[in-house]
């Protein structure tokens, strides 16, 4: 726990790439909106921790998207939160919440069109909207429903100055 303590202190503060929020406001929003939906602790952890990638450092410049984030952060993220000790099912959920963005983006032209400026260039460093088969193949995830529900509340969490519970609270779970 202590390694994500130290990862919050040292970038929480920085900017979440080209939204009005920190990196920390960001992950505590979607915290709370997975709380406040009822979710299981470990949908409440992913929530919490879903773009932790985001803060882990990168040992070149080609690992970044012109400003807005670490490119395969949800992979780099879920795989450092598996050596933590998390479980399966919250690393799985992070690892695929880029995904539910491609998913959504192929199956449904209304979430492209709400997608802010920042998601829509990430998008371009993701692989772009899923193909036919891509989005068949997520729908048979175990996950599937829960991984769009990260993906809603991480779209939702980008309010400046709405109160949260701070990261020690969801850090105690």
């Amino acid at each position: 726990m202590q390694g994500l303590i130290n990862l919050f202190a040292q970038s929480g503060n920085d900017a979440y790439f080209g939204e009005p929020v920190t990196q920390l406001e960001h992950a505590l929003q979607c915290a709370q909106l997975a709380e406040l939906a009822g979710a299981d602790s470990d949908t409440i952890k992913a929530a919490l921790l879903h773009d932790i990638g985001h803060l882990l450092p990168v040992e070149s410049a080609e690992g970044y998207m012109d400003g807005y984030g670490t490119i395969d952060h949800e992979r780099l993220g879920a795989d450092y939160l598996r050596q933590l000790g998390y479980s399966e099912k919250v690393a799985h959920l992070i690892e695929n919440h880029v995904n539910a963005k491609r998913y959504l983006v192929f199956k449904n032209p209304k979430y492209f069109a709400r997608l802010s400026d920042a998601s829509l260039k990430t998008l371009e460093f993701q692989g772009g909207p899923m193909s036919e088969d891509e989005a068949a193949a997520f729908e048979t995830n175990p996950y599937f429903k829960g991984i769009l529900q990260l993906r809603s509340w991480d779209e939702q969490a980008k309010i400046p100055g709405l109160p949260t519970p701070g990261i020690d609270y969801y850090l105690a779970m």
